[in-house]
């Protein structure tokens, strides 16, 4: 049993210790201050501001900022202007099309901003992917396809609406977010067109969206429909 003159001899040969490790610690705190990190909102971050311009606008960021920018692309859709519709597209990034739900950005059409522009101008077909159960290929133009693949129904009336949700599903596989990691996506459904099928005509828009200098710009237009 250790009397109070050992215990006064052990706490002797550790307090220097004691002291080493509380300015150790303090020395720490004073190069590495404690930083604590707000949870992640539902807006895009967007690009730093450079010098002398006004910072991005966090509003036209958020998710209303995000459906106001989908309504206006289909709207253009609607409208056929294709004008309008290059303006929302990306300046770099282009605008991809997929005709059936799942994204290949490594075969699915890109075209710039630009050629989204002319698009009625342009008379090239284009292989755009293959008919579900038939197998067939769709060769279309830009405008053709459009018409017949993207917009072949008035999505501004669309009666369901996911953001960086999917409303409706079929066989194919569903990877706007794994495909788009950096984006945020609208998804405009129609979850039947005519009851007498039974939900199997359903088909749905997809419209996809990056930040840029406080703004979205849209980068993928994906369509969507029950499959076999």
């Amino acid at each position: 049993w250790m009397g109070w003159g050992g215990v006064a001899g052990g706490l002797g040969a550790w307090f220097p210790r004691l002291l080493f490790v509380c300015g150790l610690v303090l020395c720490l705190l004073c190069v590495f201050p404690v930083v604590t990190v707000s949870p992640k909102v539902d807006a895009a971050p967007l690009p730093a501001s450079r010098a002398g311009e006004e910072p991005a606008s966090t509003a036209e960021a958020s998710t209303s900022g995000l459906l106001r920018a989908a309504a206006r692309a289909a709207e253009a859709l609607k409208a056929e202007d294709y004008g309008t519709l290059g303006d929302l597209v990306h300046p770099e990034r282009g605008l991809t099309f997929t005709a059936c739900s799942t994204v290949d950005l490594s075969a699915d059409r890109n075209f710039t901003a630009d050629e989204i522009r002319s698009l009625t101008e342009n008379p090239r077909q284009y292989l755009w992917g293959y008919e579900d159960g038939r197998g067939s290929p769709i060769l279309l133009t830009m405008e053709e396809f459009v018409r017949q693949y993207i917009f072949a129904v008035d999505y501004t009336q669309a009666p369901k609406v996911g953001v960086d949700q999917v409303v409706l599903s079929g066989n194919a596989l569903e990877n706007v977010a794994q495909a788009y990691p950096d984006c945020r996506f609208v998804d405009l459904c129609y979850p039947e067109l005519d009851p007498d099928f039974g939900g199997l005509d359903w088909c749905s828009l997809k419209l996809v969206f990056t930040p840029l200098e406080g703004q979205w710009r849209l980068v993928g237009l994906i369509h969507s429909q029950w499959t076999i």
